[in-house]
């Protein structure tokens, strides 16, 4: 699924901004130059689309079929980059309603992990399930899931050459001061190969998706 991405903590593709400077970020500093403050820890996020899913009963999409509908929130990530393997763990709270509440029932809802690198290769995916557990006359419960992966520290960092010159100061009157070091073929190739995020969502049919896309 080629979704655009909803990133939900640090950026997952090098920003250039004239701002506050945080991790992830390559902030412009009044014109005289870039800063690069950027972190080998994969940022977390949930692909646009695959943040909720609908069931539905009798293979109907209408309302009236409606069955259970849950919805990905409260997404938190933690890295620990100590070693040249560098860990990213994802946790997460699904939210969910049925419409039916007679009687107690358990439902399972599968969700995936995956890396991605360069912001298109599937570097490796997990599918794992998370379990809803509603009492009878229970109309909303809560469960959650959690992901992890690692990333070679090596893979995640920028080439001290591409860094050079990134960071380079430019003065006024140089022969490339007003040229953006980013717009290089080289440069943006090299970033994104050191690009990787940890993306998790619900493993939706094609059914699923197209109703997330269409609603």
């Amino acid at each position: 699924m080629n979704a655009p991405l909803r990133i939900l903590s640090t950026v997952a593709m090098v920003t250039v901004l004239a701002a506050c400077s945080k991790s992830g970020d390559l902030v412009v500093t009044e014109g005289v130059g870039i800063t690069a403050i950027r972190s080998v820890c994969p940022p977390v996020g949930v692909p646009d689309y695959t943040g909720d899913i609908t069931t539905f009963r009798g293979g109907a999409t209408t309302s009236a079929a409606l069955d259970v509908t849950a919805t990905i929130t409260n997404v938190r990530s933690t890295c620990d980059d100590t070693s040249e393997k560098v860990y990213t763990g994802a946790e997460f709270d699904v939210l969910a309603r049925r419409t039916d509440t007679r009687g107690a029932r358990r439902v399972e809802l599968p969700y995936f992990a995956t890396v991605l690198r360069g912001n298109s290769a599937v570097v490796s995916k997990r599918v794992g399930t998370v379990v809803i557990d509603f009492a009878d006359g229970q109309e909303r419960a809560q469960g959650s899931g959690k992901a992890g992966a690692f990333v070679d520290r090596a893979a995640a960092t920028l080439p001290d050459d591409i860094r050079r010159e990134i960071t380079r100061r430019r003065k006024a009157g140089d022969d490339d001061a007003a040229l953006d070091p980013l717009a290089k073929p080289e440069v943006r190739a090299a970033l994104a190969r050191a690009n990787f995020e940890l993306l998790v969502g619900f493993q939706l049919n094609q059914e699923q998706f197209a109703y997330n896309v269409t609603r």
